[in-house]
């Protein structure tokens, strides 16, 4: 008789705050094999209010989403899956309801994870990217509502940080009426320096040999950078400054257009330059690698040694 294939197939679910991921893949002699790759732009955070309230139609289109990728978890053992929520959900005012909805429409629970979590599964995710490296390493990962900053050595994570700062969050408080200026960009890249001030001189102690980034903001700006010639499959200093002065060529949010972006990344671009900036500044950074690996990646592979009861990094 054949062996069920939705036995060894694995799912994991990151409901962040700018858009939603579903990562599924097959054991297949010891190792993953990805099947699918599903990404939505959800825009949870840019509908959250001050007082943590969401738009209606923003969860209308959060809870659409998790349908769709309930339908494709169909069939998946629930063990197998795990689904997190990040830094909107942390924020969320009666977030109980929302989420017993979310959960009701995906199929399945729903972890609402700290950051300091958000960032070791990150630092994992990242370290399949670069296994077998054991020297030092930065990990910086600009999301929708929070940055991570993980310095660790091989797969162990040193020193772990989460701000409430991220890309849609940092553009709905500086540039809510859209209007890009160098005053603003100064204002929003001071506010993150000064939420970096608490860590920097800790990061800078404890020192690494190379800094990677991860998630949509950096790999946007990679492909900025590399399109327009200003530096190869890195972020240099140099090239983040070219790019910080093509975005204050524009006059609004809506009017960014340069090439390598993408439109769907375009409304909240300018708030995650602003984190990267702040970030360069404050660390020191002279450049940064740029991973395919985040959250999802980390995810999954801390299921599978959760299921098999081991490290998954051996």
């Amino acid at each position: 008789m054949k062996t069920d294939p939705n036995l060894d197939t694995y799912a994991a679910v990151d409901l962040g705050s700018n858009s939603f991921h579903m990562l599924v893949a097959r054991r297949e002699h010891g190792e993953l094999r990805v099947l699918d790759r599903i990404k939505e732009m959800v825009r949870l955070g840019g509908g959250l209010d001050s007082e943590g309230n969401l738009d209606p139609v923003v969860k209308e289109n959060a809870l659409l989403c998790l349908s769709r990728f309930g339908q494709r978890l169909r069939g998946i053992p629930a063990s197998n899956i795990r689904a997190v929520g990040t830094q909107t959900f942390r924020r969320l005012k009666n977030s109980g309801k929302f989420l017993a909805a979310s959960e009701q429409a995906l199929g399945g629970p729903v972890d609402i994870i700290a950051g300091r979590e958000e960032a070791r599964l990150i630092y994992m995710g990242v370290t399949q990217w670069v296994t077998g490296d054991q020297q030092k390493q930065l990990v910086i990962d600009i999301g929708g509502g929070s940055t991570e900053l993980v310095i660790g050595e091989g797969f162990n994570p040193i020193q772990m940080e989460s701000m409430q700062f991220g890309c849609v969050s940092v553009t709905n408080r500086f540039f809510s009426d859209g209007k890009v200026n160098s005053r603003r960009l100064d204002q929003a890249r001071r506010a993150v320096l000064a939420e970096l001030q608490e860590i920097q001189s800790i990061y800078r102690r404890t020192g690494w040999q190379t800094a990677v980034g991860s998630s949509g903001t950096i790999r946007s700006a990679a492909e900025i950078c590399q399109t327009n010639g200003w530096s190869e499959n890195i972020i240099t200093s140099e090239a983040l400054e070219q790019l910080r002065l093509k975005a204050l060529s524009f006059d609004t949010t809506a009017e960014i257009a340069i090439d390598g972006l993408s439109e769907r990344r375009q409304p909240v671009f300018i708030g995650g330059l602003a984190i990267l900036l702040a970030c360069f500044e404050s660390l020191g950074l002279k450049e940064l690698v740029v991973s395919p690996f985040a959250l999802r990646e980390g995810l999954l592979h801390d299921l599978l040694g959760r299921l098999e009861h081991r490290d998954p990094r051996d």
